[in-house]
């Protein structure tokens, strides 16, 4: 059992951001990283389509990898699925959620900001984020389209990321708000030119060390740790095309990833 894989998964390569905070705490760990990219972005999806979506892929990864739990590595799958895949399975899951109450500890001025994608930003699941953890805060929610899109393309900076990041910090810059909240997995990789917009006074957020913390503390609750001390292995899937995926998460990454084509 302890060696069996865990599952993540996410709309593409976003999620390649919190399996690198899962490996750094998890090292002995076998994973199966999977990217939907057949049906990227998910930020555009309708909640029937992402609950259809989630489950064919948990039972996907059930059937041809035996994992023994299930991450899921996007906000919007997470905030649109994830009691539909607890309700169905047996195995922990652990869902990625926007870091709101994080940066509602953390601000100054009380004034905090969340980009996420479309889906997300008009979720029930931020909406009560929003509504449980920032009491007299002021919250601007910003919902980003296309944004995931550059990322997947293996684009961090230059003319069409510059456009797109001017378009949807703008109100940020131009408010009091001192921490910004990345509401979707491909953003961490945007850090760089997120930070040359919004410049050093706001603090950049993101959920993947947290989820990564929660991932470790059910694994030992659930007594299903790997407890072989050797380095574990990872295998990557895509439902897109496998060459592309495998060229961008090279990058991300910074070292050499072959990924498979499944169509699931």
């Amino acid at each position: 059992m302890n060696s069996k894989p865990i599952g993540v998964f996410d709309s593409g390569v976003g999620g390649l951001s919190v399996f690198l905070e899962l490996k750094k705490i998890l090292p002995n760990e076998n994973f199966v990283f999977l990217a939907d990219q057949q049906y990227v972005p998910y930020g555009e999806k309708s909640k029937k389509e992402l609950i259809k979506r989630g489950i064919k892929i948990a039972d996907y990864l059930i059937k041809y990898h035996n994992i023994k739990m299930l991450v899921v590595a996007c906000n919007t799958s997470t905030c649109n699925s994830i009691d539909d895949l607890r309700k169905k399975y047996s195995f922990p899951i652990v869902g990625t959620v926007p870091a709101i109450k994080p940066a509602a500890q953390k601000t100054k001025t009380r004034t905090v900001a969340i980009i996420s994608t479309p889906s997300t930003s008009k979720s029930r699941v931020l909406r009560n984020l929003i509504r449980d953890n920032c009491q007299n805060l002021n919250v601007l929610n910003i919902g980003c389209k296309n944004l995931e899109n550059v990322v997947e393309e293996g684009e961090l900076n230059g003319p069409r990321v510059n456009k797109l990041l001017s378009k949807y910090l703008e109100k940020v810059r131009n408010s009091d708000a001192d921490c910004l909240v990345l509401g979707c997995t491909h953003y961490p990789f945007l850090k760089k030119s997120i930070r040359k917009i919004v410049g050093s006074r706001i603090a950049l957020i993101d959920s993947g060390k947290a989820l990564a913390k929660r991932t470790q503390s059910l694994l030992r609750n659930h007594f299903i740790e790997n407890s072989r001390k050797k380095n574990g292995e990872t295998f990557y899937f895509t439902t897109g095309n496998s060459e592309k995926f495998s060229k961008v998460a090279s990058r991300l990454l910074k070292y050499q990833v072959k990924a498979k084509k499944v169509k699931i």
